[in-house]
């Protein structure tokens, strides 16, 4: 048991020693201005870099990644019909599909389908 603990502490010893070491020897410069500043062929640049993002464009991609997973969750079902029990099969489809509905009215609630508000 201790042995585990000291193998373990000497491990990160070891890891600490090297990002340390590493951290001193780099010749990165953490404020350098010309590695900050975007690259315009070598001139400054006309306008800012960072635009601001919508955060309601995210929202809706995040619910187009929670509908692409659950088309994944249902193809399965399908061919899962004729390998087991029809009311086993019909009780977890119609469960699936409830809670996928309630997950779509919520955000029909919440107003999240809407692109203007």
């Amino acid at each position: 048991m201790f042995i585990m603990l000291y193998l373990s502490l000497i491990m990160i010893l070891i890891s600490v020693i090297l990002m340390m070491i590493s951290f001193i020897i780099s010749k990165k410069s953490l404020m350098d201005r010309e590695k900050c500043s975007p690259f315009e062929c070598g001139f400054d640049p006309k306008c800012l870099a960072r635009i601001p993002f919508s955060l309601h464009f995210f929202l809706i991609t995040m619910v187009f990644l929670i509908f692409d997973v659950e088309i994944v969750l249902i193809l399965p079902i399908i061919p899962s019909f004729f390998m087991v029990n029809f009311f086993i099969w019909y009780k977890i489809s119609f469960f699936f599909i409830i809670m996928l509905l309630i997950g779509l009215y919520h955000e029909w609630n919440q107003n999240m389908l809407n692109w203007i508000n």
